[in-house]
């Protein structure tokens, strides 16, 4: 492997990525990774993930879609989460009938 032709597809791959958080879809590989599986990343990991062929940036549609389901699913946590904290407080409608034991 030429590690210097390695390092400018990376640096020209990082130059036309404009976003500093990206989208990207697997490709399908020889070592079992699956196609079209969605993830973010930071701009250096995409980039090498792309150089390397594993990987493609999103259209704008699968990015919008993709990030649509995440805040989907963040706002289903946050509401599940507030729901388990959720604390029940019984207060008698007249403290005056109260039964004392005796």
């Amino acid at each position: 492997m030429d590690l210097r032709a390695y390092y400018r597809k990376l640096r020209e791959v990082e130059g036309t990525i404009s976003e500093e958080h990206v989208v990207l879809v697997s490709n399908a590989t020889s070592e079992g990774g699956k196609a079209g599986v969605r993830t973010e990343a930071p701009k250096a990991v995409a980039a090498k993930l792309i150089a390397e062929g594993r990987a493609r940036l999103a259209n704008p549609e699968e990015a919008e879609e993709f990030r649509s389901a995440i805040r989907l699913a963040k706002e289903k946590f946050d509401q599940e989460e507030a729901a388990r904290r959720m604390q029940v407080v019984v207060i008698p409608a007249d403290p005056r009938r109260v039964k004392e034991r005796s």
